[in-house]
């Protein structure tokens, strides 16, 4: 595979990235304890260049890198701009909260640099070795994250879950990519592809395409949380920390979005039919299931584990709807659902520089006379999560039931919008 100095152009974003989480690493050596904000700082400035430098290719150009594995495009400029935003929210959220719990080191920064260049090298991957590194990049620095705090056994006991179920998540993904490969004889989107439409169009049905299928679904749906392989959600988000989680229930999430987009759509498209059916079953579920027990909830960040769970099977509805517009609506669904995370875990971060740690939908009593603002926030987020118009929110899930509708599935949307009037009762509870 020769190595092109125009590839260093393609993956810019990447490299600023990988750069400024060396530089921090380097750095924090030679830092005294009073000296920690200048890995803050250089984070913040690296950040930032990667976003500019995301700008430098043409939104309607297409390019490919070391040898075809790695692509730049309109979608992933897109993703790696909202996984940027996300990212240096999260960053600004947590500063002081770390500071305060002696946790602002220069490991923290690091990781989540590291996490943020895996969930950009899923997101430009062409081929599922490429996706595969990445997720596990992302994987290993989250499993560290959750169990930042050593002090918390419920983070130890948090990272020690996620680290088993996530382990078998991605056993389960590994074993369909290598039935896929046994199937097409490579490892690109586009071998399989290009088998995938020659089983489609000779209406033959290849048994291991299918297999292989199904359990790259499954991988997929436990990256997600989506249900029956959300178990690791509500713990990991209850015993990592506050800014953590804000960090974990937003970035990854369109992470998880691009690799089902870059499979599902550049990958297997031709076995549009075989995925659509199973992922109606896992919406209904996620949906049915998430907002019923999120009700249940008195601890607020097991309720937005719930509620996450819910918003993955609004995607995976415009996912399955196989068009162009349901695609569309699907990745506009994954960034604002990442931009509302960040909102609600980020208040509740910066309640906790009032004093005091918002765990229970209790603590959050008396938070408009105590801080107006922020009380205006959290309810302007809750509103919008639960798709109350004109927020952007409801148009998110507008836009996901008019792809659905457009295919014919009525009785689908019908039953997203039941499970959405019933999701608001607790995001209410929230503002009440």
């Amino acid at each position: 595979m020769p190595f092109e100095t125009a590839d260093l152009y393609t993956v810019l974003p990447e490299l600023i990235i990988l750069i400024t989480a060396c530089s921090v690493l380097i750095l924090d050596l030679f830092l005294h304890e009073n000296q920690k904000s200048f890995n803050h700082g250089l984070t913040i400035i690296g950040l930032l260049l990667a976003l500019g430098s995301v700008g430098l290719v043409s939104v309607d150009q297409t390019t490919t890198a070391f040898g075809g594995v790695f692509i730049r495009d309109s979608m992933s400029d897109l993703l790696k701009g909202a996984l940027l935003v996300v990212t240096l929210l999260a960053f600004v959220y947590s500063s002081t909260y770390l500071r305060n719990r002696n946790l602002w080191v220069g490991e923290y920064y690091v990781l989540m640099l590291l996490a943020l260049l895996g969930i950009m090298i899923m997101v430009s991957a062409n081929g599922f070795l490429t996706l595969y590194l990445g997720l596990e990049l992302l994987s290993l620095c989250l499993y560290t994250l959750v169990a930042f705090d050593r002090d918390s056994n419920m983070g130890s006991e948090a990272a020690m879950k996620y680290f088993v179920l996530g382990a078998l998540g991605s056993g389960m993904l590994l074993y369909g990519i290598s039935m896929l490969y046994g199937a097409s004889g490579g490892l690109s989107f586009a071998a399989i592809a290009e088998v995938a439409s020659a089983a489609s169009s000779d209406g033959a049905e290849n048994k291991i395409l299918v297999f292989g299928l199904v359990f790259v679904i499954i991988g997929i749906a436990f990256k997600f949380g989506a249900v029956p392989f959300h178990m690791w959600m509500p713990d990991v988000y209850q015993g990592a920390p506050t800014p953590v989680v804000l960090f974990l229930s937003s970035a990854p999430k369109i992470g998880a979005f691009a690799m089902a987009a870059r499979v599902l759509i550049d990958g297997l498209e031709g076995l549009q039919t075989d995925w659509s059916e199973i992922l109606i079953i896992l919406s209904v579920l996620s949906m049915g299931i998430g907002n019923l027990v999120a009700i249940a909830q008195t601890n607020i960040k097991r309720m937005l584990a719930y509620s996450t769970v819910s918003h993955v099977g609004f995607i995976f509805l415009g996912l399955l709807a196989g068009t162009p517009a349901g695609y569309s609506a699907a990745m506009f669904y994954a960034i604002v659902y990442a931009l509302m995370a960040t909102g609600a875990f980020g208040v509740l971060v910066m309640i906790s520089h009032k004093g005091f740690e918002a765990e229970n939908l209790n603590d959050l009593k008396g938070l408009s006379d105590r801080d107006p603002w922020l009380a205006a926030m959290m309810a302007l987020v809750m509103f919008s999560m639960a798709g109350v118009p004109p927020l952007v929110g409801f148009m998110a899930k507008l836009l996901v039931l008019e792809a659905i509708v457009d295919i014919g599935l009525v009785w689908l949307a019908l039953a997203a919008v039941a499970f959405s009037i019933i999701g608001a009762f607790y995001y209410l509870r929230v503002v009440k």
